[in-house]
């Protein structure tokens, strides 16, 4: 595996060593339950959940009462949207969201839809963003949620969540963010951008898989949400079940590396810029969405060949394909779609994710690859 140049950083990351080592102890040594207060074993592990906690909330500047542990940003999600939903009822029954939007959001959407929630779709334009003066029609007094992503997953696409928080708060409604993204690659300040509901995954930003966190804003405005699950209380009742202590610990393990993680950035964006700037120059390919982008994804069109033909021939490389798709009922991507590309082009397109893997010969050797 270490001879194969990994490309694929948005889909997941390693376990740092740092993080590893920290984790290490609570599977065995530090086993505690955090719940058991009682003993040393117990108080240990409450300690080590509690400095996560404050690590986390101190990355956004929030408090560390905001944080409530999930098992990861696609629970987070549904905590969320269902969350609000249900605490808000008696309000109205409306949310907006985009066409662009992860699946746990859309999903999520949908199926209050059949429950009888009016969803409001908004589209992108070609560069995958949203027109502020449509959101603006698309809210009303009834509206609870608005749900849009900081930082698209399969393009990388920006949006301008400042201008949408602006709109969403006029309203009176709340804005929920999937930053999932955008941990370790920009920063995230839920203050600047004026997010109300936010989420991560550790494996997203080279911590742990199964664990994750939702940001709940407690005031100006406070957030009220109804648990998904129920049983023992935990997490102020919002989410109940033994917590993952070495999953927790190594969550915010991996926060303390953000700084880190963002010197990174601009190496990153150098090589998305010299491999798109000569894939173009090459005329082989083209770049499905440009301007303001996390600075190491690019998604491309490559067009001599499909993009799940492209992954065959090129077996030294681990990229990921534009389209999701499984073996018995291939789809093409919904995002791409939903910026209007044509079909044609999004069989064609591969999504590219840098990180601390690479190294600028893969990279030279990468791009050599596919101009040839």
């Amino acid at each position: 595996m270490n001879s194969i140049a990994y490309f694929d950083h948005n889909a997941s990351t390693p376990v740092h060593a740092r993080v590893l080592e920290k984790m290490l102890p609570f599977f065995s040594v530090h086993f505690g339950n955090a719940s058991s207060g009682t003993h040393a074993y117990g108080l240990h592990a409450e300690r080590a959940v509690k400095q996560a906690r404050e690590t986390i909330a101190a990355s956004i500047g929030c408090s560390s009462q905001e944080i409530i542990f999930t098992s990861g940003s696609t629970e987070a999600i549904n905590l969320g949207i269902r969350g609000v939903y249900e605490a808000y009822a008696s309000k109205g029954r409306e949310i907006v969201t985009v066409g662009s939007e992860h699946k746990a959001v859309l999903d999520t959407c949908r199926y209050l839809g059949e429950k009888g929630a009016k969803i409001t779709r908004l589209g992108v334009d070609r560069s995958g963003r949203i027109n502020p003066d449509e959101l603006e029609q698309a809210v009303s007094d009834k509206t609870l949620l608005v749900c849009i992503m900081l930082a698209n997953n399969e393009t990388g696409v920006i949006q301008d969540l400042k201008k949408i928080a602006e709109i969403v708060h006029s309203k009176g409604s709340i804005l929920m963010s999937d930053t999932t993204q955008a941990w370790g690659k920009i920063p995230v300040d839920i203050h600047e951008l004026g997010i109300d509901i936010c989420c991560m995954s550790g494996h997203k930003i080279y911590g742990p898989k199964g664990v994750g966190m939702i940001y709940a804003r407690r005031k100006n405005p406070r957030v009220t949400l109804s648990p998904l699950i129920f049983g023992g209380g935990h997490e102020r009742g919002l989410r109940s079940g033994t917590l993952n202590v070495p999953g927790i610990v190594g969550l915010g393990a991996a926060v303390e590396r953000l700084p880190e993680m963002l010197q990174h950035a601009a190496v990153y964006e150098k090589w998305r810029d010299r491999m798109e700037k000569e894939l173009i120059a090459s005329g082989k390919g083209s770049v499905n969405a440009s301007g303001v982008r996390l600075p190491n994804t690019s998604n491309l069109v490559y067009a001599p060949e499909k993009a799940s033909r492209l992954i065959v021939k090129l077996p030294e490389f681990a990229f990921s394909s534009g389209s999701a798709c499984t073996s018995a009922n291939p789809e093409p991507s919904h995002v791409l779609q939903a910026m209007g590309v044509p079909d044609e082009e999004i069989q064609h397109s591969v999504r590219i994710s840098f990180g601390e893997l690479n190294t600028e010969e893969q990279v030279s050797s990468f791009i050599s690859a596919l101009v040839k």
